[in-house]
């Protein structure tokens, strides 16, 4: 089964797994293909965090392909330049580009196909043409002005006969195709081996002449980003030859007789089973499933742990996340007293430890930021009308191999086309915050605080579930919104994908200029007027929007019994997502 927020991935997943292939294999494949197929959510520049659980080893993994700042990328260095955030386009955002070894990474160590075997779906499209799809002619048209007037490259690589392109033209980029066919010639020219062609592709990206490019864009160019100034870039070569993406522990939480497996503390993944942790003592199965009592119990209880990512969470590397009580139940008791009849207008993170939450203090400046083009997260505008989406995939084998990723960053919109390579740069460095002795504070080698987060699930100890969803600081809501749907009502995949969906906009997001809305709450108008209601009467902002607009997930399943199904499942909103399976 692959399921995925496009469909021609889907396809060239299931492609693999028909030829022989595994789970590991097809998801590399599909990802690339991802990179061509929706380049307004995702390209080579970004970066990949994945969940996978493996047959043999019999055990979930994280593989973090979420490359690192900079060597000279310093609070210093930007409050430098009058900043006081990372902008949200151009170069001063980027980051290790980490998505190429996080692909490769999980081929290396649990695939059996070769780079170029998985390389070449993506190739084939890239050259050939996939139809451009009403949302990147949308987002295309939102930075037209932009491309024009301050980026030349993108102008030149995105609108090649100086138009817009009009949904449903062909979409050809022959300049990564190029790439790729390089990086695959290269391997291929090093080795006769799998293993051997693997690491010379990675010498192609990290040392060789993807990382060359890459470099003299950043130190010999200079474009206007978001805060309205034209600067370059800091990455160097040798920020990219000291990256490997790794491979850790998952962190995890039992709910209901389920555990669900996250990312680590670099990513909000953990914010998942922090809500978790608030709902195991509720009564949230007794509600009705999106009645008023539910949705307000729901979102306050995320209120709460998105508070907590706030103050605490960070590169573990860099900063002491104290994980093992935010998760614990004598501190989640503390924190789940909070919740009361009216919402809560306020952001209050816990106190751990004897440790003082900190956090970040904006000036009145920062708003000035708002309308900056191609900045902020692609996913849902302030309004909560979705203006894209960010990437997901999930994939089970014949074997019982599973994956769940979310590739994103480095999207069309984000930073100037470096000429030679065919993509851009990614922006996940605006998720640092230029303060010093925050958790997530800009350091020179650490990861951002992403909001991507996969999801995985083991039902009464065996492997079950591999989910996700594109939306930012929405993944974590939505995706929670569908597993609690699928414990508590017993509703089929697809079922639980096609419920009203909502989401708080409570907390500060992730994203520049990294505005929030206290109180507000979004949620599908197929939640009824009374409810609507009702949660106004409790105190909530709430903002109705139309049916069928929040939420992108998809989900492949195992039975948990011998001798059952394998089940997927993905989002009908947008008309894009699709699960296939044989």
């Amino acid at each position: 089964m692959v399921a995925s927020t496009h469909w021609l991935a889907s396809a060239a997943g299931m492609s693999v797994l028909e030829r022989g292939g595994n789970a590991f294999d097809a998801a590399v494949a599909a990802g690339f293909v991802l990179q061509v197929a929706e380049p307004h959510l995702n390209g080579p520049g970004g970066e990949v965090p994945i969940l996978l659980w493996s047959e043999a080893e019999q055990k979930v993994s994280v593989v973090c392909g979420q490359g690192v700042a900079p060597a000279a990328a310093t609070v210093e260095h930007y409050t430098g330049l009058g900043l006081e955030i990372v902008p949200g386009t151009g170069l001063l955002a980027a980051t290790v580009p980490g998505a190429f070894d996080g692909w490769l990474t999980m081929l290396e160590r649990w695939g059996t196909w070769t780079v170029a075997d998985v390389l070449e779906p993506a190739i084939s499209y890239a050259e050939r043409g996939v139809p451009v799809l009403p949302r990147i002619a949308d987002t295309i048209a939102t930075v037209e002005q932009l491309f024009t007037e301050d980026w030349a490259t993108s102008a030149a690589h995105w609108m090649p006969d100086g138009q817009v392109p009009a949904p449903g033209s062909r979409l050809t980029n022959p300049t990564l195709a190029a790439t790729y066919r390089r990086v695959v010639a290269e391997a291929q020219a090093a080795s006769t081996g799998r293993e051997g062609q693997i690491a010379a592709a990675r010498a192609a990206w990290y040392r060789g002449f993807v990382a060359e490019a890459i470099a003299k864009f950043c130190a010999e160019t200079a474009w206007r980003d978001s805060s309205g100034e034209v600067h370059g870039g800091l990455l160097t070569g040798d920020d990219l030859a000291g990256w490997r993406a790794t491979v850790e522990e998952p962190l995890s939480f039992d709910y209901h007789g389920h555990t669900v497996c996250k990312t680590g503390p670099w990513g909000q993944g953990p914010v998942f089973l922090q809500q978790l942790a608030l709902l195991a003592g509720t009564d949230l199965g007794s509600m009705d499933h999106l009645g008023p009592d539910y949705i307000h119990t729901v979102t306050e209880s995320a209120k709460l742990a998105f508070a907590d990512r706030e103050a605490w969470y960070g590169d573990p590397a860099f900063t002491d996340v104290p994980v093992g009580t935010l998760l614990s139940e004598s501190y989640n008791a503390g924190r789940r007293a909070l919740i009361g009849p009216e919402a809560s207008l306020e952001l209050r993170p816990g106190t751990v430890d004897g440790r003082t939450p900190r956090l970040f203090q904006p000036s009145a400046a920062v708003a000035a930021y708002q309308n900056a083009a191609g900045a902020g997260e692609p996913t849902v505008a302030p309004n909560g009308r979705t203006r894209g989406d960010t990437c997901h995939l999930d994939v089970v084998d014949r074997f019982g191999n599973m994956v769940s990723a979310t590739p994103s960053g480095g999207w069309l919109q984000s930073s100037p086309v470096i000429p030679e390579l065919g993509f851009p740069l990614g922006t996940r460095a605006q998720m640092f915050w230029l303060q010093d002795g925050l958790p997530a504070s800009l350091r020179p080698g650490a990861r951002p605080r992403t909001t991507l987060t996969p999801s995985f699930a083991l039902r009464e100890g065996k492997p079950w579930l591999a989910f996700g969803t594109p939306g930012g600081d929405q993944q974590d809501q939505w995706s929670l919104n569908f597993f609690l749907t699928l414990v508590h009502t017993g509703m089929n995949l697809q079922e639980a994908i096609d419920a009203p969906m909502f989401h708080s906009a409570h907390f500060p997001s992730s994203f520049f200029p990294r505005e929030s809305r206290p109180g507000v709450l979004l949620v599908e108008d197929r939640v009824g007027a009374g409810v609507v209601d009702e949660l106004r009467r409790r105190g909530h902002e709430v903002e109705v929007q139309d049916s069928w607009t929040l939420g992108r997930l998809s989900a492949v399943a195992r039975a948990t019994a011998p001798g059952g199904f394998l089940r997927a499942a993905a989002n009908p909103r947008g008309a894009q997502g699709y699960a296939a399976g044989r």
